[in-house]
């Protein structure tokens, strides 16, 4: 009987020591959990995302977009908050999966059709040129990059070949391949380039690429800067590389071969009849 008097109040001290715990335990979870829980979901709201990257000019289906929660302080100008009201607007400009939907990376309401024509500006137009890896960069061209355009052409008036910047800070709208028949009944693959000029550019561009070979040029998305250039001749490009001056435009020698017509004689032959004789005198003019 000693021994559980001793026993009796350990056992009782245990049993009250663990429901305090339990009611201090569940007491602070009504208290304090609730209390935080409210508050993040109160400044949560539910906003369009997309469901995966999306290129610009995409047509938007419901597939493709979604709604995600979203912190109402952090929230950008012109989000979206209705699924169904995005469905049919076009991208003009590329998202990253789960990248809010804005009012601003869309085309206007009345643009129904995707592709170039939905992201070409007003007054501009979208022409497209060939090219290779090369006048491409070895690849690193992409849609959203801009570029200057250099074109190699023969000179009428000097007959000499003369490289010149004819088009500075193009954007380029898209970058493609296309499958042409060389002739022999082989498919061969050309790069196709889409830039966007306005009209006078698009006459010097496609001038340029009739009569002439292009190159691109790649321009730091940051450098709005304008160059002006005189062009590159290959006398020019020489006398360069030898430090010398270039040679003036009226010191550049004609290739221009002039042919001169043989000189008209410096007298007549008259034939002379005497009776059944003929004979044949020449006279000085």
């Amino acid at each position: 009987m000693g021994k559980w008097k001793a026993i009796i109040p350990i056992i009782l001290a245990l049993v009250i020591a663990t429901g305090g715990s339990i009611f201090v335990y569940r007491w602070l979870k009504v208290k304090t959990v609730p209390r935080d829980v409210a508050r993040v979901e109160k400044g949560v709201v539910s906003i369009v995302v997309a469901a995966t990257n999306l290129p610009w000019g995409t047509k938007l289906t419901k597939e493709m977009i979604k709604q995600a929660p979203f912190l109402q302080e952090s929230l950008p100008a012109g989000v979206k908050s209705d699924v169904s009201s995005l469905e049919g607007r076009v991208l003009i400009s590329a998202l990253s999966e789960k990248e809010p939907i804005l009012e601003t990376r869309l085309a206007p309401v009345d643009v129904t059709v995707g592709g170039v024509s939905a992201v070409v500006r007003k007054g501009k137009r979208a022409i497209a040129v060939k090219g290779d890896k090369v006048i491409g960069i070895s690849g690193f061209i992409q849609p959203g990059n801009r570029v200057d355009v250099l074109v190699t052409l023969e000179d009428p008036e000097k007959e000499i070949e003369v490289t010149k910047l004819v088009l500075e800070n193009i954007p380029v709208l898209a970058t493609g391949t296309e499958i042409q028949d060389k002739g022999k009944g082989e498919p061969s693959p050309v790069d196709v380039y889409t830039l966007e000029v306005d009209p006078e550019q698009g006459e010097k561009l496609a001038l340029a690429a009739t009569l002439g070979k292009l190159q691109f040029a790649l321009r730091n998305v940051m450098d709005g800067e304008s160059v002006v250039t005189r062009g590159a001749t290959i006398p020019t490009t020489l006398a360069s590389l030898r430090g010398e001056e270039p040679a003036k435009p009226a010191e550049v020698v004609s290739k221009r071969i002039v042919r001169r017509r043989p000189a008209a004689p410096s007298y007549v032959t008259v034939e002379v009849i005497r009776g059944d004789k003929v004979a044949q005198q020449k006279l000085s003019r």
